[in-house]
């Protein structure tokens, strides 16, 4: 195969549109600026000045110096939102750094990866002391990953270029609202803040209920909603939802991961009144079945294991570790050590399955989807039905996702790639973490976790780990996140600019 050069206008044109990106950050920066502020955090407010000052000097002077008016081709959008999430990062991680809770920068780093790809796994040190700004900030950047960095830059900074569409597409958004991919970001984001008002008020009510203050209620309120919709995991405290001891903080919870993990072309149908759509839909079907099934063999696999004195327990701590699991959110109520010391290992395979998993297409979820997984069994029932019919007979399988379709084989071609990359994912960390001394189900456990954008851990992750598994992990959740694509055409971009033709 002859690689094609890659010319420095590519480069001009990337570096404008990452340009627009940087920028985006800064802005929403501002918002724990504000909370600074407001809770009379004068030393966080310089943090934020700080890398406020860095975004929006890298945005504009990428934006001067290479003005275009060119559109994205693809190649282009794919490398742009490659990009678009390790700038983003990177810009991210500077206010972290700067409180003083990080080691180092890769800390921080691996934290603001973390916190865009919606995974949850963290490295920071003594959250429980953290300032109200910063803990903002790591829940913010989640609300911002979870319905996507590239789709915020649609939605504010965009009025009609047709490159957002590979904007749209490389950010692993496979379907759109709207045949406008700006009013399918807008879209997004309207449902995203009407859940934000509804969900923050439930919780609010939740902590009010529980003793706290009204102001506490609030901030511990918006910081749970915006991770557990955004199927992230960060919360303000090092001990996740067990901290709260509360039912209804974990019923509400529950209620928020399922909803981010909907696809937001669901979502639509469903508040345009069609209710049918929830029985009808292969992705609800496959979710429902796929919960049932694996949360039936962890009940039976805790209960022959004793690991719980009564159902009720067992039905609370195995029903929302699955939940939290397979919705790619990381929210736990038990602690990491936990898994590994009071679960079968039999129960941990079937967390691992569900954490591989995920939810819907288009949603705010990790995982290899439910949209997938409907179509590679589909393609398995079409494939059994060819080989039972006559040989004359031609076998058609539809299946129905918002609207009727027929199966086709570039969509089970497609599916059965994305499958196959998280697997050879998920197994890559593992050995890795087995190479540098973790047992290999811990290892497998948290590698899919990280692959995943999950974030619940067995006790892997953690400051001390080693250098080369920070970096894994890094790696993991940005590829993950973008569902691989964008990622090869960043790879075969370098490749072309340094050795093509």
């Amino acid at each position: 195969m002859i690689l094609l050069k890659s010319r420095f206008s590519d480069l001009k044109i990337i570096s404008f549109y990452l340009g627009k990106v940087a920028v985006t950050i800064a802005i929403a920066m501002l918002i724990p600026l504000g909370f600074a502020i407001f809770f009379l955090e004068h030393a966080v407010v310089y943090d934020f000045i700080i890398g406020f000052s860095a975004a929006v000097s890298l945005g504009y002077f990428l934006i001067a110096r290479c003005h275009t008016n060119d559109d994205l081709n693809w190649a282009q959008g794919m490398v742009v939102v490659a990009l678009s999430w390790l700038i983003a990062a990177f810009l991210g991680a500077i206010p972290l750094y700067l409180s003083g809770h990080f080691r180092c920068f890769l800390d921080a780093y691996f934290d603001a990866m973390s916190g865009f790809a919606t995974t949850g796994l963290t490295l920071i040190q003594d959250l429980d002391h953290l300032s109200k700004a910063h803990n903002i900030w790591r829940h913010l950047i989640m609300f911002l990953g979870g319905q996507g960095i590239v789709v915020f830059v649609i939605s504010f900074l965009f009025s009609g270029a047709s490159g957002t569409l590979r904007l749209y597409v490389g950010e692993a958004r496979d379907q759109r609202v709207f045949p406008n991919v700006i009013n399918t970001a807008r879209f997004i984001w309207s449902v995203s803040l009407v859940y934000f008002f509804l969900g923050s008020i439930a919780l609010m009510l939740a902590g009010i209920m529980n003793g706290f203050t009204l102001k506490t209620s609030l901030f511990e309120a918006v910081c749970l909603f915006m991770a557990a919709f955004d199927t992230g995991g960060f919360t303000p405290h090092s001990q996740s939802i067990i901290y709260y001891h509360s039912f209804s903080y974990e019923i509400i919870t529950i209620i928020i991961m399922i909803l981010g993990a909907i696809n937001f072309k669901l979502h639509y149908e469903l508040w345009n009144g069609n209710r049918q759509e929830l029985t009808r839909n292969i992705e609800i079907k496959t979710f429902t079945f796929s919960v049932i099934s694996i949360f039936c063999l962890i009940s039976i696999s805790l209960a022959n294991f004793e690991a719980y004195p009564n159902y009720m327990s067992l039905f609370r701590q195995g029903f929302y570790q699955l939940i939290s699991a397979h919705t790619g959110t990381g929210y736990q109520t038990i602690y990491g050590p936990q898994f590994l010391n009071q679960w079968s290992e039999f129960s941990l395979i079937a967390l691992i399955i569900a954490m591989s998993l995920g939810g819907g297409i288009c949603s705010t979820t990790g995982g290899i989807k439910m949209l997938r997984l409907g179509v590679i069994y589909k393609a398995l029932l079409q494939d059994i039905n060819r080989i039972l019919m006559p040989g004359s007979s031609v076998v058609v399988e539809k299946l129905h996702h918002v609207k009727d379709m027929i199966l086709e084989d570039k969509l089970v071609r497609s599916s059965l790639i994305i499958t196959f990359c998280f697997f050879f994912l998920f197994m890559a960390g593992a050995l890795i973490g087995t190479f540098l001394g973790y047992p290999f189900l811990a290892a497998l456990f948290e590698s899919t976790s990280a692959s995943a954008n999950v974030g619940l851990s067995c006790g892997i992750t953690s400051p001390t780990m080693p250098l080369l598994l920070k970096l894994t992990y890094i790696l993991q959740m940005w590829a993950g996140r973008l569902e691989f694509i964008a990622v090869f055409i960043l790879g075969g971009f370098i490749i072309a600019f340094m050795k093509g033709r």
